[in-house]
């Protein structure tokens, strides 16, 4: 992998990055420096064509086709953009005019806007290419850094440097912004051609001066979406819920595994009679992925409130989300086909859920979030017989395609409103070993998109977790 690494001397970085800046309306400063940026910076330290005197240029066509570098670097919070000033400064002596300087006959001022300066809290930014590259273009890469003195503005001094490393991890110290074709940042990312472009840039400004601009170039401006490390989070496996049924009467809560494994149990036999064997996403015998990412079968009781009863008003079935679309209308056909479900100790009436404002449990939208915060309404089993920690419940968010939280409250009673109390016979199945339990909240750093499922009961709607309001 190679590693550019950029070191701001003096702590600092001043760079307009939309070309606004002189009308006074920039508010925000440039961050992270785009790679873009670099890449001029270097291009500018040593020439192209017949101006290189130390290199042959042909590094710089390899970075421009080596792709969007991941950038390691700190994040800025608002207050770190510190917005400059405008000053009037002289300017040189030229025609007469009216408006001249007391101090400086014959000579007027200008306005000048400087923009916005960033100061983050680390002055050292990494930009990472996942490509092998020789020697001879490493070198090359090397002597131009050397002769790279500011980036931005003439008041960022920096000090570059090329290397190798052999993973992210010996590179990355940090925060790192990824590319990421659903990102919240935009950032400028040199494409296949764009020496070709600064070249023919030159070349006008060379025959024409200074009215030749560079918006005149619009292809110089190639933007890639990145992830911020502290961005929008959004679940590595989010899935679909295919279809909600609304059971009448509801059921008490303390039955969830008897309703999920009478849930199933319908599925598995309509869709035998109206389409055959059912997928084994269903079931899981000869399921060809993880096993993780299995059908999973919830019962959503009522949760969140005061008056909260814990009684399970609605099923709904969750389904990975690299099932074809066309299984996946399958499975809704026949969920909406049960007539009614029955188990030990309950039969109800099923009506499919179409938008009705009651019950509130049955919308699918009431266990999507997002938030930050998430607490279990049914126990989470544990996965393996170890001590329930904050790596050990990482865990289970992983296998549930959730982000890592960044904090954990458990215990054996419910931590929300209508949250329910399992016994351990209501909670393990007949003739299998049990497992442990308990109920969970999660704080995650940024607002996470449900439903969330935890632990290895997840397939049964054991470790349903609801969003709750922070802090409460």
């Amino acid at each position: 992998m190679l590693v550019a690494t950029v070191e701001f001397l003096l702590g600092t970085y001043r760079a307009d990055p939309d070309g606004t800046a002189h009308t006074g309306r920039l508010e925000h400063g440039e961050w992270p420096p785009a790679p873009s940026r670099l890449f001029d910076a270097l291009v500018a330290a040593d020439g192209t064509r017949d101006r290189c005197r130390h290199t042959d240029g042909t590094e710089l066509e390899f970075l421009e086709r080596a792709g969007a570098p991941s950038i390691d670097a700190t994040p800025v919070r608002a207050d770190q953009h510190q917005p400059l000033e405008p000053r009037f400064v002289v300017m040189q002596a030229g025609k007469s005019t009216s408006s001249q300087q007391q101090e400086y006959i014959a000579r007027s001022a200008a306005l000048v806007r400087p923009g916005v300066r960033v100061a983050p809290r680390s002055p050292v930014v990494r930009y990472m290419w996942p490509v092998e590259v020789s020697d001879g273009n490493l070198r090359a890469l090397q002597l131009r850094a050397a002769r790279v003195a500011y980036l931005g503005c003439a008041d960022s001094p920096v000090r570059v440097r090329f290397d190798l490393a052999s993973d992210d991890g010996e590179a990355a110290s940090g925060d790192v912004y990824v590319p990421d074709s659903d990102g919240d940042v935009s950032i400028g990312v040199p494409q296949p051609g764009r020496l070709r472009m600064l070249d023919a840039a030159f070349d006008d400004w060379t025959e024409h001066g200074a009215s030749a601009g560079r918006s005149q170039f619009p292809a110089l401006l190639s933007k890639v979406r990145y992830r911020s490390p502290h961005g929008p989070a959004r679940p590595t496996n989010a899935g679909r819920s295919v279809a909600s049924l609304i059971l009448r009467p509801a059921v008490s809560g303390r039955r969830v595994s008897v309703v999920t494994a009478a849930f199933k149990s319908a599925v598995l036999d309509r869709h035998q009679r109206l389409h055959g064997e059912p997928p084994p996403v269903l079931h899981g015998h000869g399921y060809g992925s993880t096993g993780y990412d299995l059908a999973r079968f919830l019962a959503l009781p009522d949760v969140g409130h005061a008056h909260a009863s814990g009684r399970i008003h609605g099923v709904a079935l969750w389904l990975p989300p690299d099932v074809d679309s066309s299984v996946a209308g399958q499975i809704r056909e026949v969920v909406q086909s049960i007539p009614e479900l029955a188990g030990q100790g309950f039969r109800c009436q099923t009506e499919v859920w179409d938008r009705q404002e009651r019950p509130r449990a049955a919308d699918p939208g009431r266990w999507i979030g997002p938030s930050r915060w998430w607490a279990t309404v049914f126990p989470a089993v544990v996965e393996r017989h170890v001590p329930v920690s904050l790596g050990e419940i990482c865990r289970w968010c992983e296998h549930a395609g959730a982000p890592e939280p960044i904090a954990i409250r458990h215990s054996r009673s419910p931590l929300v409103h209508g949250g329910v109390a399992l016994a351990p016979f209501e909670v393990h199945r007949p003739n299998r070993p049990g497992r442990p339990f308990c109920h969970v909240e999660l704080v995650f750093a940024e607002p996470v998109v449900g439903p969330i499922v935890i632990g290895s009961g997840r397939q049964r709607g054991l470790g349903l977790c609801v969003p709750v309001n922070e802090g409460s």
